[in-house]
């Protein structure tokens, strides 16, 4: 009798999620973090802009749907997804293990590699009395925890990564560890960023360097939707348009 219960209950939560999952969408919720310049960003006029804002209209455009962008900290994005909050999240998560466990994911949005950035006089061989700063929630920070404070250096947690880089500029850090292609096109452009150097590209396991839409775990019917998007955007040259916009001379796309 208990294993018919248990059945019963099994067959009525894929049911129950069927349903939840399949619909039409005419309007698709977007979750990003407004604070990761030039993927996402608040523009002179208060408006959200960026090459994922770019990508995630385009996507919209060609599904003939609406995007809606719901702002978030990082480290909120996930158990906003999961609280049903937002439909999908397309902020420059990388696509790990521990995250697949809870979510699904999209086909590639891009691939960028992790550094650091530090004042080009500073000798980060030396931890000693050495902080680091990461964005709380990214993959940075299993790497800061796990692998700089076993160094030496004292790693510290930012709700967002403007954050990080005041207190880098201000001295408070003598160091930010996050994407490489984000601190070279962003950060180290701006007159805030002068006398800043970007470090080697560190390979870790740890920090996986492909991104993708983050989807509600068995949301099926959106992953097909989204995969369409982005396979659209590389068909007719939009995401190619918008890389030269954003990254010019950096093949952000690995195919993979």
């Amino acid at each position: 009798m208990t294993k018919i219960v248990l059945m019963l209950s099994t067959l009525l939560a894929l049911v129950f999620a069927n349903a939840l999952f399949a619909k039409e969408y005419s309007v698709i919720r977007l979750g990003v973090d407004p604070n990761y310049a030039p993927f996402a960003f608040k523009d002179g006029t208060g408006t959200l802009v960026g090459f994922e804002i770019d990508i995630g209209n385009a996507i919209c455009q060609h599904l003939n749907v609406r995007c809606q962008w719901v702002e978030s900290d990082f480290d909120g994005l996930v158990p906003s997804l999961n609280a049903g909050k937002i439909d999908a999240i397309l902020a420059s998560m990388s696509v790990t293990e521990a995250r697949t466990k809870i979510i699904d994911f999209s086909s590639e949005v891009f691939t960028s590699p992790t550094a650091m950035v530090f004042r080009a006089d500073t000798n980060l061989d030396d931890a000693n009395g050495k902080s680091v700063g990461y964005l709380q929630g990214s993959i940075q920070e299993a790497y800061a925890r796990q692998v700089l404070s076993k160094q030496g250096f004292k790693v510290v947690a930012y709700a967002d990564q403007e954050q990080v880089y005041a207190d880098l500029v201000a001295g408070r850090l003598q160091a930010s560890l996050q994407d490489a292609q984000q601190a070279q096109s962003g950060f180290l452009q701006l007159p805030q960023g002068a006398g800043f150097v970007l470090g080697p590209h560190i390979v870790s396991e740890l920090m996986p360097s492909t991104s993708a839409i983050g989807i509600a775990k068995g949301n099926k019917d959106l992953k097909v939707l989204l995969d369409k998007g982005l396979a659209a955007l590389h068909a007719d040259g939009t995401y190619t348009r918008l890389q030269e916009q954003y990254f010019p001379g950096v093949d952000m796309y690995s195919g993979h």
